[in-house]
């Protein structure tokens, strides 16, 4: 009896993938904790507070992507965090108030929008549900949602076990 050929039928159709990881911006992600620029870690004195951060080297951020945050119970105004960002402007490649989460719902964002989503039109998409790297769930939610006004069929996962969305 003779063997057929074993034939890979997701390669052969019109299937298209959509992996998020491949929008991952690359670089260092940093926190800057805004506590240790407080008094006792928890009041911000402006005049204290401004000559800390005139202190600190900021050309070790060159690069990065950071997350700037509080770790203290704190309540702290708005220029607080404006005026470390302008610190870092020159340095960082971007800034976000928040987690590394917060960060990384950023990055995936701008990445998102420059997708041109109208090569996905008319037809059936997977959206890639494992990576390596780390992908928020807003950017699956992000993703979906652009998907779904073109694609033909949009399902989630791989395409050996993908739920139809």
């Amino acid at each position: 009896m003779k063997e057929e050929p074993i034939v890979n039928r997701v390669a052969q159709s019109s299937l298209k993938v959509f992996d998020l990881e491949d929008l991952y911006v690359l670089g260092p992600r940093t926190t800057i904790d805004l506590s240790q620029f407080l008094y006792e870690g928890l009041i911000l004195r402006e005049k204290e507070f401004r000559s800390a951060l005139k202190e600190v080297d900021w050309s070790i951020y060159k690069g990065h992507h950071i997350a700037i945050y509080c770790s203290s119970e704190s309540i702290l105004p708005q220029w607080a965090y404006a005026l470390v960002a302008t610190h870092l402007a020159a340095e960082a490649i971007t800034v976000v108030v928040g987690s590394l989460e917060n960060l990384e719902v950023v990055l995936y964002e701008k990445q998102l929008a420059e997708v041109d989503f109208s090569i996905y039109a008319g037809v059936p998409v997977i959206l890639k549900g494992c990576s390596n790297r780390p992908v928020p769930q807003q950017a699956y939610l992000t993703a979906a949602i652009q998907l779904k006004k073109v694609a033909k069929k949009l399902m989630y996962g791989e395409a050996c076990s993908a739920v139809p969305l």
